[in-house]
């Protein structure tokens, strides 16, 4: 998939779709954009005006949703949950929690919450299940065109 068609994909085709699966070029496509996005903004902001820094926000409002679906959508694709990507979020909780209390403890969660993140980019570059899954169909079959 090009960046361009990702950018469609993921913006008004799926903007807002769990299910199926997302192959991976149309993720990273689609990530790549969200950091092209912010480094824009973020340049405004810096050398134009801080007063712009309602454009960060606005793009950040604008693409959470198609993030975590794209997300999730290719978790399906290596044939995981799309839940998976939340796994980091309880030790990143209670590193936060013990933070005051516990400078071992905040740093065995920091370390946890680390190896998830990880596996979780492990997960988003491994190679895409070709086979039907619980999750959809194979997207990567090509299509026979009948010749007449």
């Amino acid at each position: 998939m090009s960046f361009g068609k990702s950018i469609k994909t993921c913006l008004t085709k799926k903007y807002s779709s769990f299910s199926g699966r997302a192959s991976r070029s149309e993720f990273w496509f689609f990530y790549l954009f969200i950091l092209i996005g912010y480094l824009i903004s973020f340049t405004l902001m810096i050398t134009v005006s801080f007063n712009l820094f309602w454009l960060i926000g606005v793009f950040m409002l604008a693409t959470i949703i198609p993030a975590f679906a794209v997300t999730a959508r290719r978790l399906h694709d290596v044939n995981k949950s799309g839940w998976f990507q939340l796994l980091p979020l309880p030790a990143g909780i209670l590193e936060t929690v013990f933070a005051t209390s516990s400078e071992s403890l905040e740093i065995l969660f920091l370390i946890v919450g680390l190896g998830l993140y990880i596996y979780l980019f492990i997960l988003y570059c491994t190679n895409s299940n070709k086979k039907n899954n619980r999750f959809g169909k194979n997207i990567y079959v090509k299509t026979k065109k009948s010749k007449k």
